[in-house]
């Protein structure tokens, strides 16, 4: 009689050796010390000065040096916060492209006018770049960029993946540039004397700016944006954690904006502004929370 072999006992299971593939888990980036060393700390001393700045507005105070601190604070912060998702040396590249192209477009536009227009600025505003264009100028640019393109991503979340991402982004931006400037135009030019707007045979004027002074600033937000694009780009695919800090450092200078606007009774300015943040806040949370 023939008898049945015995099946063969299968193997034990063994844990997966390094070779083995293991499927993928998305990755979260995790922050370098130094930008986690000065994430809080740049932050706390924005929101400081801006306090100290909005005091001095109430008490009509006028004092630059305060002011320009409260500007230092701000790209601080632009710069911190780029810093969360992108490296170092692409910070500081697109930080110096920024002041760059920007001071070319502000210097001629101080010599000639275009494109935004026959302006005269102030020369207590400090020391200028070619003798036209005040450097205190280029660095509210920096601030405008930086903290305008990250509520734009904000605002474009849902849609990230789709392949007119970018544009909308910088279109975007461009419009909050914009938006800025019809609130930093009646503060500059009314409440603290920054520059004067000479006078110009078009019609369309917001508070002596020309209508071409903000098509100027779109046009340049939108050529910045071109010449720095590919340092601001993030090329590792992995997941960064949300950044509400350029929103807040926005509202916090539409809120400065808006005070001095206020008590100097440019109440159009302060509807604007207004109504422009408030669609801002609502646009950029919804984008974050989807």
């Amino acid at each position: 009689m023939i008898k049945a072999d015995k099946p063969t006992p299968a193997p034990p299971l063994s844990p997966p050796l390094a070779n083995d593939v293991v499927p993928a888990v998305p990755a979260v980036a995790r922050l370098s010390p130094g930008v986690l060393l000065w994430q809080k700390p740049s932050l706390i001393l924005f929101l400081a000065l801006f306090a100290v700045n909005e005091a001095l507005l109430f008490l009509k105070v006028t004092a630059l040096g305060w002011e320009a601190a409260f500007l230092g604070a701000a790209v601080l912060c632009a710069v911190v916060s780029l810093a969360r998702r992108l490296p170092l040396q692409n910070v500081l590249t697109a930080g110096v492209l920024i002041l760059c192209v920007t001071g070319v477009f502000v210097s001629i536009g101080a010599v000639t006018g275009v494109p935004f227009g026959p302006i005269l600025y102030n020369p207590e505003l400090g020391p200028r770049l070619f003798d036209a264009a005040p450097w205190s100028l280029l660095l509210l640019w920096v601030v405008v960029v930086i903290h305008g393109r990250g509520v734009a991503r904000l605002f474009m979340r849902p849609w990230r993946k789709t392949n007119y991402y970018g544009y909308w982004v910088m279109g975007w931006t461009g419009l909050l540039a914009v938006h800025f400037d019809l609130a930093l135009e009646p503060f500059a030019t009314e409440v603290r004397n920054y520059w004067l707007w000479q006078p110009t045979l078009t019609l369309i004027q917001w508070h002596g700016a020309p209508w071409v002074n903000f098509l100027g600033w779109f046009m340049t937000t939108l050529a910045v944006l071109c010449c720095t694009l590919p340092w601001l780009i993030n090329k590792q695919p992995v997941k960064r954690a949300m950044d509400y800090h350029p929103l807040l450092c926005w509202m916090a200078l539409h809120v400065w904006l808006a005070t001095g606007n206020a008590l100097h009774g440019t109440w159009d300015a302060v509807v604007v502004s207004a109504l422009g943040c408030a669609a801002t806040c609502v646009f950029a949370v919804r984008g974050a929370r989807w």
